[in-house]
């Protein structure tokens, strides 16, 4: 069974020879570890030595202030290349105390076709075997954009006393997304099979915000990017971190063929228990506690866990950092 036929068939929730495994991103500080531990020289050598089903491919964005399609709005005026270190959702952003919709169009919102170069984006993916997912990593957090734009507080306050504010805002990132994706989409026609979109909604004990405000002033532009990759032919995977049971059947009406990360110990998130209630329905990437077994946790530990999401029918795509081998789990 090849990587494709493997991931199709997890996502469709029929029997595979094994189940499908991703290792994620790899954060870059964690490299030299990795790469001295399995003996490679690169990221694309590691997940040829892991056999890894699934290959990401960020979409590639340089503009002035980011070299990351995630950090494309200078929403705090600095004009300077951000890094991900300096990213926040609880400063004051452009829009704090702003009322005035018209103050939306005036924002000097960027352009993605002078920072997406076509060439670049086919090159991107020009590596990925053509029997491995080629998954573009495009993130389009819209939500949590619009959080940054008036920082989070901000933000959630205005979605409350103002929400044609809040909705203006929204509508306008996911705007510059649909177009960017749109650029990247057509550039890499056939070569990508998923895509990985989210917006992190939860906290450890339950959602950030009510059901009902997600669903009326977030999903319908979540909808739009689903709908937008699906018109290319692309599953995909749905990010949203913490306690989000909720909202996952909103998010399988939507369109999301997968639900990532699953975050283990966080309130209502047990693997068993979502795959009962949502099995038929939708794929799971994750399951494995990432917050303390992973940290703190034995190779022989992390082993037993990983095998008890596997010991029927095969339901979940790994989480990001367990590599199955032979039935055993290893801790990165």
């Amino acid at each position: 069974m090849t990587s494709k036929e493997r991931f199709l068939r997890t996502i469709a929730r029929e029997p595979v020879d094994r189940p499908c495994t991703w290792l994620g991103i790899p954060d870059p500080r964690a490299h030299a570890g990795l790469f001295q531990y399995f003996g490679v020289g690169s990221v694309n050598e590691l997940i040829g030595k892991l056999d890894d089903d699934i290959w990401p491919v960020e979409l590639p964005y340089h503009s002035p202030t980011s070299n990351a399609i995630y950090m494309a709005f200078d929403f705090s005026g600095g004009h300077k290349l951000q890094t991900n270190e300096e990213r926040t959702l609880n400063t004051p952003g452009y829009f704090a105390d702003c009322e005035d919709l018209d103050e939306v169009e005036r924002f000097p919102w960027p352009d993605p076709v002078k920072y997406i170069d076509p060439e670049e984006c086919r090159a991107a993916v020009a590596h990925v075997p053509e029997d491995k997912v080629c998954l573009g990593v495009i993130w389009s957090a819209h939500f949590q954009d619009a959080c940054a734009a008036f920082g989070m507080e901000n933000a959630l306050m205005t979605l409350l006393e103002m929400p044609e504010m809040f909705v203006a805002v929204n509508e306008r990132i996911t705007d510059f997304y649909l177009k960017a994706n749109e650029i990247f989409f057509e550039a890499t026609k056939g070569k990508l099979d998923a895509v990985l979109i989210g917006n992190d909604y939860g906290s450890q004990q339950g959602l950030m915000l009510s059901r009902e405000l997600i669903v009326e002033y977030s999903l319908p532009c979540t909808k739009k990017l689903i709908d937008q990759a699906k018109s290319y032919g692309l599953k995909v995977i749905h990010h949203a971190c913490g306690s989000i049971r909720p909202i996952i059947g909103d998010l399988v009406e939507i369109g999301a063929d997968v639900i990532h990360p699953i975050q283990a110990k966080a309130a209502g998130m047990e693997a068993q228990s979502l795959k009962d209630e949502f099995g038929k329905r939708v794929a799971f990437c994750g399951g494995v506690d990432a917050q303390d077994l992973m940290v703190n946790g034995t190779p022989e530990e992390v082993a037993s866990v990983v095998a008890s999401l596997f010991s029927d029918d095969n339901a979940f795509l790994t989480g990001e950092t367990i590599y199955i081998d032979g039935g055993q789990g290893m801790a990165l």
